[in-house]
């Protein structure tokens, strides 16, 4: 440990004293389309609940939004706001959605030549379905092999403030230690974060738990740039009619921040220990 490090350097014991929460898409940028909604309107309601939950019930913890209203950050604008923050944790909130589908429709027939003898040729016509029965919440962490961009961002806030030598053998060694250390963190919070959704009761599923997806990679570019600990967290499917309703009412949305602050509360507590 160096003296005087910033929170990107922290070990087990270390207080957490700065939270990102980042809001998906915004603006331009709608993000994935219910029936009736938008992933960047659920996405920065339930931010901003989240936000207010941990500001309210966790004394000494400052919230850092990437976004309060409807605009649009790039993905590298929010991972800066986290670094120059030298902030603690980074948690993206977003909403699921499944690909299009496509039914073929028979409209009628009309009537071709083929080899001097009139016959009947059918005529399709392709609806497109985005309508998916899927329903659950998933939390992503970086992918391993996205991990080159994370140790770039943590020798850059190191180099920058002084706290390591570029130029000295034992850095890169000294980095990669704390990449992987951000991994298995990222796991650990990510894994509370789905405990939590486990535990819920939705009112259009069948029995408790709010059909838990699991912690899983993707190689994220907002998750790579940013030098700490970060999930991402897709909090449902809006693409599911039930769930999305469930997403933009107003209990949905509080019951949606409570899991998410509580997974956050619950590794605060263990990293503190």
């Amino acid at each position: 440990m160096i003296t005087g490090a910033p929170a990107l350097l922290s070990a087990k014991g270390k207080t957490i004293t700065k939270i990102v929460i980042d809001a998906g898409h915004g603006g331009s940028d709608i993000g994935a389309q219910g029936a009736f909604s938008k992933e960047k309107d659920i996405t920065l309601a339930v931010t901003l609940k989240v936000g207010k939950i941990l500001s309210d019930s966790m004394k000494g913890v400052q919230v850092i939004y990437t976004r309060t209203t409807d605009t649009y950050p790039s993905l590298v604008d929010r991972h800066k706001i986290a670094n120059q923050a030298n902030a603690d944790l980074f948690v993206a909130i977003h909403v699921n959605s499944t690909p299009f589908t496509y039914t073929k429709i028979l409209k009628g027939y009309k009537m071709v030549k083929r080899h001097h003898k009139s016959v009947k040729q059918p005529i399709y016509t392709s609806i497109r379905h985005h309508e998916t029965k899927r329903s659950g919440v998933e939390t992503y962490v970086l992918a391993l092999h996205r991990d080159y961009q994370k140790k770039e961002a943590i020798e850059d806030m190191t180099t920058e403030t002084g706290l390591m030598d570029e130029n000295d053998p034992q850095t890169a060694i000294i980095i990669a230690q704390y990449s992987q250390a951000f991994q298995l963190k990222s796991a650990s919070l990510g894994g509370k974060i789905q405990e939590q959704f486990a535990q819920q009761t939705r009112p259009y599923q069948k029995g408790p738990g709010a059909n838990d997806l699991g912690v899983k990679q993707l190689p994220l570019e907002v998750l790579a740039g940013s030098a700490m600990p970060g999930v991402l967290v897709e909090i449902g499917f809006i693409t599911n009619m039930e769930e999305e309703t469930y997403l933009n009412s107003e209990a949905g949305q509080e019951e949606v921040a409570m899991a998410i602050y509580r997974g956050i509360r619950a590794y605060k507590a263990d990293a503190e220990k």
